[in-house]
């Protein structure tokens, strides 16, 4: 299949929109339109990543963590990412990254580990803002359920648990077709009056492009009116970290060690283990120290994450237990998730994961 049509998939429930301002996801090296045999999904990049690409006959590679993520000026010799870009083009071997975007996202990596934990009635810990936008429009009264279904199956209308959320009241407008316009009621060089529906909807930023293309397909007027609103209400889809809850209370240090077998961690770095059980579980997969005052706030006992800093131990003692679980160790997973993912919808393709181990940390 095309290259085009697996990244739209990825895009789909991990959209680029949801990536943070630094990173780099997306394709980073390829043709859309290539064809694609098989992919090989991995945490990061590396010389030996390539080579086991190669080895295996795939030229697609979908990683974790972009190999380019500043800026690349010059391709010099004997500069890891030079050498890895000169090696993917030799080979015409395809990259995509799908990094922070999918750590946002609700049915991301977080949302995959809490999964693997057992846990439930999960709710991202930090949602993002300034991600929403409002469409109103208005159009002839018979034909707004047509309009309102078009904009639906666009994307619109979706608030949390619910679908198909518009709000609706009935007016009259006002417009006189010029001379030269092909209006679908009313006549040329005479002011018409129209009744009306007003259809307001709330929808993803992202897919703006999308639900205009619908609404014009869908509305009878020659000249569609419609006004975009930013907003700022929090998106219950995107954000950063997850909660949820175990099916029963445990105790802090049983905990640690489901953690450890489940998550197949060698060790944790922790803070002093509290004397209550642990129910409510805070997850952030790679460096979520910042997230600690959140995972506070949620109500949470336990805030699973990774690179945590010295001094963050201290702002969760008797707060909350405190676990570094490992920044590898609690990104890993992207190769199951995505595996899983892509077999779903794609059960023909060839999709293998790495095998090799690219943590750059060891333990004695």
């Amino acid at each position: 299949m095309q290259l085009k049509e697996l990244t739209g998939f990825l895009e789909s429930f991990a959209p680029l929109a949801f990536q943070e301002d630094y990173d780099n996801s997306g394709l980073i090296a390829g043709n859309p339109e290539q064809e694609i045999n098989a992919a090989l999904l991995c945490l990061d990049i590396t010389r030996g990543t390539v080579d086991e690409a190669i080895r295996r006959g795939c030229n697609l590679i979908i990683s974790h963590h972009p190999f380019i993520f500043h800026g690349l000026k010059k391709l010099e010799a004997g500069k890891s990412e030079s050498e890895i870009l000169v090696k993917l083009i030799k080979n015409d071997i395809a990259v995509y990254a799908i990094h922070t975007n999918l750590d946002n996202a609700r049915e991301g990596l977080n949302a995959y580990i809490c999964s693997k934990l057992g846990l439930s009635g999960l709710k991202i810990l930090s949602e993002k803002s300034g991600m929403l936008s409002k469409l109103v429009t208005f159009c002839p009264l018979d034909y707004a359920p047509g309009v309102r279904q078009a904009i639906f199956d666009a994307g619109a209308g979706i608030l949390g648990k619910y679908d198909f959320c518009s709000f609706n009241v009935n007016g009259q407008g006002t417009f006189r077709a010029s001379p030269d316009a092909n209006p679908f009621i009313g006549e040329k060089n005479s002011l018409h009056f129209e009744d009306e529906t007003r259809i307001e909807v709330i929808f993803p930023s992202h897919i703006e492009g999308r639900l205009l293309k619908a609404l014009r397909e869908a509305h009878p007027y020659e000249e569609v009116a419609f006004d975009i609103y930013p907003l700022s209400n929090p998106y219950p889809a995107c954000g950063a970290g997850m909660y949820g809850e175990l099916t029963k209370a445990m105790n802090a240090a049983d905990f640690l060690e489901l953690v450890k077998h489940k998550l197949k961690i060698k060790m944790i770095r922790h803070s002093q283990l509290p004397a209550k059980p642990v129910l409510r579980v805070a997850v952030c997969s790679g460096s979520g120290g910042f997230l600690l005052p959140g995972a506070i706030k949620a109500g949470a006992d336990v805030f699973l994450t990774a690179d945590v800093k010295y001094h963050d131990f201290f702002d969760a003692n008797g707060n909350i237990l405190l676990a570094d679980i490992g920044h590898y160790e609690s990104e890993q997973w992207i190769k199951d998730l995505l595996t899983e993912r892509l077999m779903e919808k794609f059960p023909t393709f060839a999709v293998l994961s790495s095998g090799l181990n690219t943590n750059p940390v060891h333990y004695l």
